[in-house]
Formats: structure tokens, sequence, C-alpha cells
């Protein structure tokens, strides 16, 4: 069953004829981690900036897997008018990005996966949800005292910093805007990727974007992307880790815009 999906529209100055273009965030993000590059993005396009379930603004369900997903992906485009689309997905937001390229490639017009394969990798995430879970929110007033609280179990600030963007503070009370226990419950879903038919390919151009740094696209998963990815070419931006569109942006888009701007395939 799918669920509601918050978005941000940002409108095309030019090239408006062109399908949109819906960017899919990781996980513990949301669609605001993308406002600066789907800004430049949208001088070409319509750019549609997405929370996925269980993030942000949108609506929380029990499920996690990728074809709930990415089932809700295209529902928010069809709800929206658009037939068709290009996809932008980082990390758990590319694997949902190519399940929705898999299970409908007529909807996708073309295919950007950000550090990420369609492969299983270990869940060493778990830890930072206990971690967020186990903070005691009644006593937390402000968002520098939860960082100080998080310190010992996610000693890297900038990590810390990432993951407390989704804690807000309402009528002086703080929750999580991201649902911490369907993410530990489905944890080995997130980490996963699904079986898929033998017939499921997807024959459109793809671009698989990795951060030199990163470990997370590799040379060995090289041959399940080109199993279901024939078209997908394989680059990596240099002093680059996970967040390679934050960390790289001018190179990152250096690479994507051509590959959206392009003719054909």
């Amino acid at each position: 069953m799918t669920v509601r999906l918050a978005a941000t529209e940002y409108g095309a100055t030019g090239g408006a004829d062109a399908p949109p273009l819906a960017i899919l965030h990781g996980l513990f993000g949301s669609g605001r981690n993308w406002a600066s590059i789907a800004q430049r993005l949208a001088a070409h396009r319509r750019v549609i900036v997405v929370d996925l379930r269980n993030h942000g603004a949108s609506a929380w369900a029990g499920g996690m897997n990728y074809g709930e997903m990415a089932e809700d992906v295209l529902a928010m485009l069809d709800e929206r008018g658009f037939r068709r689309a290009a996809l932008l997905g980082h990390s758990m937001g590319g694997k949902a990005a190519m399940m929705a390229a898999l299970r409908d490639p007529d909807m996708v017009e073309r295919l950007v996966v950000v550090d990420i394969a369609p492969v299983a990798y270990p869940p060493h995430h778990l830890a930072l949800v206990r971690a967020m879970r186990g903070l005691g929110l009644t006593d937390i007033k402000r968002r520098s005292e939860a960082d100080q609280a998080l310190a010992a179990a996610i000693p890297d600030a900038a990590e810390r910093g990432f993951l407390l963007q989704n804690l807000v503070f309402e009528e002086d009370r703080a929750r999580w805007r991201v649902n911490l226990e369907a993410i530990e419950h489905k944890m080995s879903d997130l980490t996963g990727f699904p079986a898929v038919p033998d017939n499921a390919v997807y024959t459109g151009p793809a671009l698989f974007v990795g951060g030199a740094r990163s470990n997370y696209l590799l040379p060995e998963h090289e041959p399940v992307i080109r199993r279901l990815f024939p078209n997908a070419r394989i680059a990596h931006i240099d002093d680059a880790g996970h967040w390679v569109h934050a960390e790289q942006p001018a190179a990152f888009l250096q690479l994507v815009e051509p590959f959206l701007t392009a003719a054909g395939h």
C-alpha cells in the first residue's frame, strides 16, 4: 500500500518540455539535503525533491522495502500528472530509484544512481538507529544537548550533525521526524536489494556515480549492474566519499548535468 510523499518542486527556466527529474535522498536524509543541487538542475527541467516514506514530512508506515518505496514514488509522479520522469537517487534513494526503473521501465526516462549498487550491504546503520532511539527526548530542550548525549555512541561530529537534522522541537518538546522503529525493524530490507525476475531489466540510459573514497560502489558490483542496467555508465569522483554530491558538488554536476540533458540514450 502506497503512502503519500511530501515533495518540493523547482520550476524549470528552460527545457520545460523535458520529463521532470525526481530526486530521492538516502537513509536518515530528506529532500532538503538536495535543495542546492535541485536548484541548479532546475535550469533544464522541473525537479521534484521527495521525502521518502518514514522520512522528512512524508507519511510513516511499517513497511520499508524497496518495492514499496518505488511504488510510492511512481504513485506520487502519477498523481502530479507526470507519466514519465528521470530519477536520481542517493544510497537508499538510489535503490528505490533502481527498483522503480526495473518495475516500470517505461515510466523512467533515465536513471542516476549515486554511490550504491543493487546488492546487500552489512547492517552497520543499526548502531546509529539504536543510539537515536535510546536518546531520552523528554529532557532534551535544544539540539546541542542531544548532540552531547549522542557523542559517546556516535563520535563523528559531522555524522551526528546530519542525524540531528531529524530532531525537531514543537511546543518545547523534541521528537524525531524519522520513523526509527520502522527503520530498525526493516534494516535487512534497507541494507539488502530484493530479488527481481530474470527478465527484469532497465535498458534506458543509466549513470552510476560513486565516490572514489567510498566502498559502496566497487568493481565487483559491476556484473550485477550490467545485468540489470545494460546501458549503464559507471564513474567515480575523486576526493569524495559516500556523500559525493555534498563533498564535490561541482564535479558531481559536471557529470550529471550533461547526462540529464543528453538526447536519447
